[in-house]
Formats: C-alpha cells, structure tokens, sequence
C-alpha cells in the first residue's frame, strides 16, 4: 500500500513532466538558521516539509479542502505567500493556488526522484513549499502552485 501512495505522489507532483517556463530565482532567503534552530522551532513534521523537502500525503493536508478568505503564510516564519482569492481545486491532493504574492516565492530546479520540476521555497526563509506546474487554469495564469499544507498557516480574513 505505501508504494502505491509513492507512486500516486510521484506522479501528481510531475505535472505531466513540464518544468514551468518562469524565470528561476538567483535570490537568497532573508532569514538564515541552522537545522538546529529550525528543529527548536518547527514541529517534527513541519521540519520534514520545510527544511528536509519531504512531502505531505496526498488529501491528507488541513489546507487542501480549504476555501476560507485570507491569507496563507510561511509555517516557519510567517511570511504571506499566497491570498485566498488565488486557491482553486485542482484535484491533485494539495492545496494549489494560480498565483503567489509578489516577491514572497524563490524558484529554483528540482531534478530528485528522476523529474525535473521546479520548487518553490518561501523567499523570506528558504523553506520547502512545494513545486510549480504549466497545468493551472488557462484562464487565469496557467500555473499551479502545487503546495504541501505542513508548509503552510492561514490568517482568516
């Protein structure tokens, strides 16, 4: 059963194998810790997410069903990413969102489980939020912002 979830996840998160065509960021997080720090800070599975790149299982997230207005920020610092006006159900099983706020993503090449995708990080603290895929609705931007919910607080509106 947990290779058959392997695999699901694998092949949800590939987003039909494209590596989005946006700029890739050169910039560095603003906040610097040490694992150690983070682990003081971070609840086991939010350190797994965030500074060890690991991923939530699919529909299992607080934030995936989640449609309340607000704001969604950084679990590790608090940073806003993302507005609630910009989430949509992709059926994928994690939260995703068509837009990020300005400046508030790093994006930068992931070539790990024999992919090439590209991940994005919170750009205040570099933690791991999930990756960016071509496949998001046409109407709007055409990206979907595919997002582990550890990654993730909200701040209801």
């Amino acid at each position: 059963m947990k290779y058959i979830w392997i695999l699901f996840l694998l092949s949800a998160c590939q987003g039909n194998g494209q590596q989005t065509k946006q700029k890739l960021s050169v910039m560095k997080p603003k906040i610097e810790k040490t694992d150690q720090e983070w682990e003081r800070i971070l609840t086991p599975q939010q350190f797994h997410i965030l500074r060890k790149k690991g991923t939530d299982l699919p529909g299992t997230g607080k934030y995936t069903y989640h449609f309340d207005k607000g704001v969604y920020r950084c679990a590790a610092c608090g940073a806003p990413l993302f507005y609630s006006d910009n989430k949509y159900e992709s059926h994928c099983g994690w939260p995703s969102f068509d837009n990020a706020i300005e400046g508030a993503i790093i994006m930068q090449p992931d070539y790990s489980h024999n992919m090439i995708r590209t991940e994005i990080l919170c750009a205040n603290c570099g933690g791991h939020l999930g990756h960016i895929f071509d496949d998001g609705p046409q109407e709007t931007t055409g990206k979907r912002y595919c997002v582990n919910s550890t990654s993730l607080d909200f701040e209801k509106k």
